[in-house]
């Protein structure tokens, strides 16, 4: 079972991907001072916690295996709650699996130094990282924990190397977002990017029924693991602008390879390259761990295939849900870039993180609110998060309007599955009670 440290570096690990070492050079390009920068790396983090916050109330509530699916069919419908985990199969979870193994295997191979395709390598991580997972929740934790502290002292080293050394002329200029239109509109192109890399606090709520004392641990462990990923955040972004400056920032695609290459030289980009190897290594070790506790339980419901509700005899692991995950997961990778993948990836995930914080309403208008953990700021505070998570699927509509296209047929093509599998399910449930 996992305790409150190992709930907390799942949230963390859940985050902290390879985004924070290469988006930031983004929102200095949208962005004019220094000062902006790093508000928006706040303003991201305040929304990431606004929603750490609603999901603790709602695994308090509800600590059981499958987090979002379980949430959205209480509050909505069996659909909403099948169409996630359809969306987390399908796009999701497998696409984003494929590309972070596609970014682990280029930076794992930049790093030795192998000119070579990154897909085998992927392939290979998916398969090695899914047999670990395979045999237990512990042993797949115990490599996410190890992933989460590297990664973290990675970060540390490039923010100690900053303060250790002169800073950039005009690094800290004072700025502000002020009420001008295209203002605003630039500050919220530059919010896209950072509340990307801050997505991912929910993954705890997918193995709650895996941890001792859910209702005490879980969210403590979500707000703990969201309020250290701000920290570890807006430190970053302060070395990265302490070293580079604004334009120095916003004029490289590899800020963190430019920041320790500022204070080792050319053996920065081969610390970079390791720091981010291990960073996705530890953000796929996750992927593969949580979501398959989403398919067990639609399973379990009657909403999806009875295979993915049985647990492996010996090891008690989703055994097939693992194996189905990750061998969708080799197809994208293989089939696959990047760049198309987190287009389909984004545009499914916010959707479904609006409208499960939206079931926060309907949840406390039907069961009133909890009697343990509950939202600080309701209602106003999960309203905004909505908002935000409307805007961010708007915004990705107009970026990528064919992705997005492609992403709402597949989940349409949900919808008759959820009636095949139910309607077979309540045929069995007919025919054994009438025996």
């Amino acid at each position: 079972m996992l305790g409150p440290f190992d709930a907390t570096m799942v949230v963390i690990g859940g985050i902290i991907g390879a985004g924070i070492f290469i988006n930031p050079y983004l929102t200095a390009q949208r962005l004019d001072t220094p000062a902006q920068v790093l508000l928006v790396w706040v303003v991201g983090g305040a929304v990431a916690l606004a929603g750490a916050f609603a999901y603790a109330e709602l695994g308090q509530r509800m600590p059981r295996a499958g987090g979002q699916y379980v949430y959205l069919r209480e509050a909505w419908h069996p659909l909403a709650g099948f169409l996630y985990g359809w969306a987390l199969l399908l796009l999701i979870e497998t696409g984003a699996i494929a590309a972070v193994a596609i970014v682990f295997a280029e930076y794992t191979l930049r790093f030795v130094g192998v000119p070579a395709s990154p897909q085998p390598l992927a392939v290979a991580t998916i398969v090695v990282l899914s047999a670990i997972n395979y045999v237990g929740v512990k042993p797949g934790s115990r490599v996410l924990n190890v992933c989460v502290l590297l990664k973290a002292a990675a970060l540390a080293a490039l923010v100690l190397f900053a303060w250790l050394a002169p800073p950039a002329t005009g690094w800290a200029t004072l700025g502000r977002v002020d009420g001008d239109p295209s203002g605003l509109v630039a500050f919220g192109g530059a919010l896209i990017p950072v509340l990307f890399a801050y997505g991912g606090w929910q993954s705890a709520n997918y193995v709650a029924e895996e941890m001792r004392d859910p209702e005490r641990h879980l969210p403590g462990a979500l707000v703990a693991g969201t309020l250290a990923v701000v920290v570890i955040y807006v430190s970053v972004n302060v070395a990265y602008l302490r070293t580079l400056g604004l334009e120095g920032l916003a004029g490289t695609t590899t800020p963190a390879a430019a920041t320790a290459a500022a204070y080792l030289g050319a053996s920065g980009e081969r610390f970079v390259a390791a720091a981010i190897a291990m960073s996705t290594f530890g953000f796929l070790n996750l992927s593969i761990l949580a979501p398959t506790r989403v398919y067990y339980a639609m399973a379990a419901d009657g909403a999806f295939a009875p295979a993915l509700a049985r647990l492996h005899p010996r090891f008690g692991t989703p055994a097939v849900a693992i194996v189905v995950q990750s061998s969708w997961s080799i197809a994208l990778a293989i089939t696959g870039n990047y760049a198309d993948l987190l287009d389909t990836v984004v545009f499914a995930d916010w959707i479904f993180f609006g409208s499960t914080v939206a079931g926060l309403f309907v949840l406390r208008r039907r069961l009133g609110p909890p009697a343990g953990v509950r939202t600080p700021g309701y209602p106003w505070l999960p309203a905004g998060f909505v908002l935000v998570a409307a805007v961010v699927v708007v915004s990705t509509i107009r970026a990528a309007p064919l992705r997005s296209a492609v992403g709402a047929g597949l989940l349409l093509l949900g919808i008759p599955v959820f009636l095949v599998f139910t309607r077979r399910s309540r045929r069995a449930v007919t025919a054994s009670s009438s025996v």
